[in-house]
């Protein structure tokens, strides 16, 4: 059974690094390159070749090898899409003859064709460079190092109208997953304008655009007045919205303030302190659920997933799935298990809620709020007389190309 495996996994890989497998036994010569090039030496064994090139030491497999080359009949270059058909290569493939110079690796194989790796490619893109590599920069943060960056907001007309105005406020948001624009018009139209100059935007089963009240017009109890505590949004969804926009529009009444927390800077405080735990909840399988029949809203949603979602490769975490009104019957997660897992999940939800790591915002007409809903958790303090926002969800992935488009790592 699947969680007899799961069980198994968890049991017996706690703090597990990854096994070793020994070389195999098929020596060849070892080569240095020349003495003014950075350290380098390679050796061929029975599947793959072992290539040394400054501080990073590659394991590079034969089909991968030949599978990857960038000449013209097998790559194009213009495109950027590969040429070669993948499943056409021999899975016993092995190059005939091997050559390294100060600055490429050559491969000539059985039927003549020559593949050519430049060594700084192959670092950046073997497994083993990967691992060393961060996929998104990041500043994690807690109130006070958020308060003492000083992070600018954004003029409207700026982010609108100019691609330097747009570049720093999508700067802001990769590094902190939360930005600011200030001196928007207080209505859902130009809130609209605000989020379609990133992205598209989401259509959910909330809508395209909408408004927020405390009418509680939908089974939720975010339409309420009612204080929310720290929680990401969509965690019923099989991939949970990427951007939220907030706009308050008008509150005529007291509290309300908006409570953001990075997820991230948490859990890292989870990692440091107990690693085990960070493990578990990056590997325990969880339903999240949302089940809505108010009016002519008949819902019933619900999506899977860890609550901490990693790359394998490296370890780096790029979602986070916290919602604890949404969280469904645990019922994904044997016996021997789900203990370990309140010990864990009791763990983080104590990081989330120190006082130090909560950023309060009193949100107000004409300044919009972006949320990176895989990172950031927010809420909401109860508030008194009518206040009424309104905002949209973002497709991740096109924030992301906007973001590259304008030479940003994302």
């Amino acid at each position: 059974m699947w969680w007899q495996r799961l069980a198994w996994l968890l049991r017996g890989q706690r703090g597990s690094t990854g096994r070793r497998w020994p070389l195999l036994a098929a020596p060849v010569r070892c080569h240095p390159t020349a003495p003014a090039s950075p350290q380098c030496a390679w050796q061929l064994h029975q599947d793959h070749l072992e290539l040394r090139y400054g501080s990073t030491l590659m394991r590079l497999d034969f089909v991968w090898l030949r599978d990857h080359c960038r000449s013209a009949s097998c790559y194009n270059a213009k495109t950027n899409q590969r040429s070669l058909d993948t499943a056409s290569v021999d899975l016993a493939i092995r190059p005939q003859a091997v050559r390294v110079d100060e600055t490429t690796l050559f491969l000539t194989w059985p039927d003549g064709h020559v593949t050519r790796y430049g060594l700084e490619w192959l670092v950046r893109n073997s497994y083993e460079g990967q691992k060393q590599q961060v996929m998104h920069p990041r500043i994690l943060w807690n109130a006070g190092i958020y308060r003492q960056a000083q992070v600018p907001s954004v003029d409207c007309r700026s982010f609108l109208e100019t691609d330097e105005g747009l570049k720093e406020f999508l700067q802001n948001f990769l590094l902190y997953g939360i930005a600011f624009v200030e001196n928007v018009t207080p209505t859902k139209e130009d809130t609209e304008i605000l989020a379609e100059r990133i992205s598209i935007i989401r259509e959910t089963i909330y809508g395209r655009m909408w408004y927020f009240t405390s009418d509680f017009s939908r089974g939720d109890t975010a339409y309420t007045k009612l204080a929310l505590d720290r929680h990401t949004d969509t965690t019923y969804f099989q991939e949970p919205c990427g951007i939220q926009v907030f706009h308050c529009l008008k509150h005529e009444g007291t509290g309300g303030r908006t409570l953001l927390v990075d997820g991230f800077h948490a859990a890292e405080q989870v990692l440091r302190q107990a690693p085990e735990h960070f493990e578990l909840l990056s590997k325990v399988p969880l339903k999240h659920e949302y089940v809505e029949s108010v009016g002519g809203c008949h819902n019933h949603m619900i999506g899977v997933g860890p609550v901490l979602n990693v790359y394998p490769w490296n370890n780096e975490l790029y979602l986070i799935r916290y919602n604890n009104y949404d969280r469904a019957v645990i019922n994904t997660v044997p016996h021997d298990v789900v203990r370990r897992w309140y010990h864990a999940h009791r763990a983080l939800t104590a990081e989330l809620r120190r006082p130090d790591n909560e950023l309060w915002v009193k949100l107000k007409p004409g300044k919009a709020l972006f949320v990176d809903n895989w990172r950031v958790l927010h809420g909401r303090e109860a508030f008194t007389g009518y206040r009424q926002l309104c905002g949209c969800y973002l497709t991740r992935d096109d924030v992301l190309n906007t973001a590259r488009l304008l030479g940003l790592q994302a």
